[in-house]
Parts: structure tokens; C-alpha cells; sequence
């Protein structure tokens, strides 16, 4: 499945908020903490994102490129694992952010419509 999602925010902010998962709860309502072993994203970072509910669910960042705005992590809960893809694009007036997932068709669909809410506040200006 693919979401995309366009706003006034500089491509080099939205990317920082990306990079910094301390900050994912800053735009992403549905995650309450991020708890990693390191600050920024890098290839190999491991961690927990800890949704509104309480539910953690276990991350690995699989690849990061900071000169295209890309990278890559697979996420498990429980016997659920989805392979998230984002992007950061430079846009007229802003940018946008895309996100193609890959998992089981039940997860996503849980999943993308609290996921198509935050990338909109990621972007924001």
C-alpha cells in the first residue's frame, strides 16, 4: 500500500522529524514514545515505538539516506511484521512524504489510515 501526503513544511524540516524519532510523537498522535539506541536514524538502530495504547511493537531501521531523504524499517508486533518505506520530496511551496508498506493486507489496513493522518501533520507547516 502507498499513502502520500503534501504541505508547507521544508523537506529539510519534515526530514528532521523524521531523523530524530524522539520527535515522532510530535506528529504522529498515535505514538505515545520511542525508545531507541541512538539518537538519529542510522542503518541497524534498533528500538520500540510505543503506540497511544500502550502497545510496543519492536523496530530495525534496514537503511537511511540523509542525502535523499529515504529510509527503510521493518516494525513487529507480535507475529505481525510490516517493511515501511518513507520518502521526503521537495515540492513547490513545501514538501510531500510517501509511504509504501508491505505486510499482511489486515495489518495495513489498520494501519494506514492513523499512518495518512500523521504524515499530513509531518508535513505541516
Amino acid at each position: 500500500m502507498r499513502v502520500r501526503a503534501s504541505g508547507r513544511a521544508e523537506p529539510e524540516d519534515a526530514w528532521s522529524r523524521y531523523a530524530v524519532p524522539a520527535r515522532w510523537p510530535s506528529w504522529s498522535p498515535q505514538i505515545r514514545a520511542v525508545r531507541t539506541d541512538g539518537e538519529r536514524l542510522t542503518a541497524g538502530m534498533r528500538g520500540e515505538v510505543v503506540s497511544l495504547f500502550g502497545v510496543t511493537a519492536a523496530f530495525v531501521v534496514e537503511s537511511v539516506d540523509e542525502a535523499r531523504w529515504h529510509w527503510v524499517w521493518r516494525v513487529a508486533l507480535g507475529p505481525v511484521r510490516l517493511r515501511l518505506t518513507h520518502r521526503v520530496l521537495r515540492r513547490p511551496g513545501g514538501s510531500a512524504t510517501e509511504l509504501i508498506a508491505e505486510g499482511p493486507a489486515l495489518a495495513l489496513a489498520a494501519y494506514m489510515l492513523p499512518a495518512r493522518w500523521a504524515l499530513g501533520r509531518l508535513v505541516r507547516g
